[in-house]
């Protein structure tokens, strides 16, 4: 079983900066601004605020790197599709992204954030398009899922696979931060495409 026993932020790449050259597995979590991405990192982690939250969404305009166990990275990718922010931050956002799938070579899983309470908007689908043309096979983490009610979960992940139009068999994981619902499910996507050998997408 995957446990997080150690975390260190390595790595924070801005717009203009250089790529890492890290030898070890990354994985990335893309999702809009305000989904709740670094309440997921935090979550997993084990720590209250180590990745930065913000009432403000858009505020992550870096690439963060975090040293997990001396095994793997998890890497942190600006959120999109925040509104206030003039076009061409959004463009510069978008950018790193790309650059990133582009040209990591460690990437072995991507995790796409989206809320579990609404159908997938247009950026959250653009973001798949671009995950999956990059090679990969993004698993889905439907966050907020203590948002709605136990019994309309399948539902929701339903509707989330039908909106993305994901590859079949793709995993859509509910999670709440809350609650820590599907952290388990998540570290055991990690130890089989991550840790156990498997590239999930390449």
């Amino acid at each position: 079983m995957f446990q997080i026993t150690s975390v260190n932020l390595e790595t924070v790449c801005g717009v203009t900066g250089k790529l890492p050259d890290n030898r070890l597995p990354e994985l990335a979590f893309a999702g809009k601004s305000n989904v709740g991405k670094s309440s997921l990192i935090n979550a997993l982690m084990n720590r209250k605020s180590y990745a930065r939250t913000s009432a403000q969404p858009g505020k992550t305009q870096t690439i963060n790197y975090y040293n997990i166990n001396q095994q793997l990275y998890f890497v942190d990718l600006p959120g999109y599709g925040y509104a206030n922010v003039s076009e061409a931050v959004r463009v510069s956002w978008g950018k790193m992204i790309e650059d990133y799938l582009h040209q990591s070579r460690m990437l072995r899983l991507v995790f796409l954030l989206v809320d579990i309470r609404h159908e997938p908007s247009n950026n959250d689908k653009i973001m798949y398009r671009w995950i999956t043309d990059h090679g990969y096979d993004p698993v889905i983490i439907a966050t907020k899922a203590d948002k709605i009610k136990r019994s309309q979960l399948a539902k929701h992940q339903s509707m989330i696979r039908k909106g993305l139009d994901v590859v079949p068999g793709t995993p859509v994981v509910a999670f709440s931060a809350l609650s820590k619902q599907g952290r388990e499910e998540i570290y055991d996507l990690i130890q089989q495409y991550v840790l156990g050998g498997e590239e999930h997408g390449l």
